[in-house]
């Protein structure tokens, strides 16, 4: 009876212990976590992303975000020795190819090389994603109306040719072409904006530059990250507020740190969650610096107005 009352009083005593000291084991595991990555792709640098997470002992799955499309689900992450691998299938073509990532974990440093299933190699470096955690509410500061309705002052087509003009106070993309870019960068802010498109066209707003709020026609369908009113790839809205083609809507956004809250046409769909990374497209991978609002032009004609932006001044 002694030796029993004596294992209880080790268990009940040392268990925690011991709990406590396997988690953070855990959370010093070098690979687990979130990555921005900058890919050296096609001449230019693009933003990539990355999120490894434990499933069990030595096991590892995640999510990837190439340098377009949407956060794809890994199945395996294999990391051994500093070597972190994984592969998925095509998005976008069709082919039996996979992506191949193949990286070295050194000193906090992730770098190495994507394969895209078109066989071609990209060089990568990596960094761990901050976390954006703002401990106290944003002080607001005055808005600043970002578009004067009369020309492109202060807006920056990101290529050549530019196809955005200015035409009785809208900023229109009559066809498909180049990204438009604010000259001015924020943290974090409150946005209005205005937006109206054409049957079967697609855009999308990017806050600073890196996460999409994706526009496009699809009043009816099912709320999802794809369609109106989601962050792309990663955040379902709540409900789909698409109206139809040929008229104007608008969204009320709202971004603190990582936290995202969305009104599509007066109601709100995404409240307060967690943006977990860049979406496809960004304009970077530098989350931890202030980012211009950006918007697609490369999708399709479409026109915006009345854009206003409310930056908070208490936080960084």
């Amino acid at each position: 009876m002694k030796n029993i009352f004596k294992f209880l009083f080790v268990t009940l005593v040392f268990m925690p212990t011991a709990w406590v000291m396997a988690n953070n084991e855990l959370d010093k595991d070098p690979i687990e976590g979130r990555w921005d990555l900058t890919v050296n792709y096609e001449g230019r640098l693009a933003a990539s992303w990355l999120e490894v997470r434990h499933t069990g002992i030595n096991g590892y799955n995640g999510h990837f975000v190439w340098e377009g499309g949407s956060a794809r689900p890994i199945s395996k992450v294999a990391f051994n020795n500093g070597k972190v691998s994984f592969h998925i299938p095509a998005q976008w073509e069709i082919t039996d190819k996979e992506l191949i990532f193949e990286g070295v974990l050194l000193e906090g440093k992730l770098s190495g090389t994507i394969i895209n299933t078109n066989g071609k190699a990209y060089a990568f470096v990596g960094e761990r994603a901050p976390k954006l955690w703002r401990d106290k509410a944003p002080k607001w500061g005055k808005p600043i109306q970002l578009f004067n309705g009369k020309d492109l002052k202060g807006w920056q087509p990101l290529g050549s040719p530019n196809q955005w003009v200015v035409e009785n106070g809208v900023l229109k993309s009559p066809k498909s072409g180049v990204n438009i870019r604010s000259e001015q960068t924020f943290n974090d802010f409150k946005l209005h904006i205005e937006f109206k498109y054409p049957k079967g066209s697609n855009s999308g707003v990017y806050l600073r530059g890196r996460y999409e709020v994706q526009i496009e026609d699809n009043k009816g369908l099912e709320p999802m990250s794809l369609y109106l009113g989601g962050i792309y790839g990663f955040i379902d809205p709540w409900l789909n507020m698409a109206k139809d083609p040929d008229v104007w809507q608008s969204y009320d956004i709202e971004l603190v740190g990582r936290m995202v809250t969305v009104i599509a046409n007066g109601t709100t769909v995404i409240y307060k969650q967690e943006i977990p990374g860049v979406t496809g497209g960004a304009l970077d991978s530098k989350e931890g610096e202030p980012g211009p609002i950006m918007m697609q032009g490369d999708h399709g004609p479409i026109e915006y107005r009345n854009i206003i932006i409310t930056p908070a001044i208490n936080t960084k």
